[in-house]
């Protein structure tokens, strides 16, 4: 007889990450949309190394969720 594992307190803990997430990805979007607070007239390559470094760690993100790159199978 096969024995039924209950895994609601990991249901939970899964759920209030997935929030965790929802609510950082709604604040990067926001960002995104302000210019990441970066007047678009003075944009200086320090902004670019800094909106670089952001997409380097998102890219880490993406390529582990999505099995890309480094990743991949």
């Amino acid at each position: 007889m096969a024995r039924t594992r209950d895994n609601s307190a990991a249901a939970a803990v899964f759920i209030a990450k997935k929030g965790e997430i929802d609510a950082m990805l709604g604040r990067l979007q926001s960002l995104s949309a302000d210019h990441f607070n970066v007047d678009p007239d003075r944009i200086t390559w320090g902004d670019v190394g800094t909106l670089s470094h952001y997409a380097e760690l998102l890219k880490r993100i993406t390529d582990s969720a999505f099995r890309e790159g480094e990743f991949a199978d």
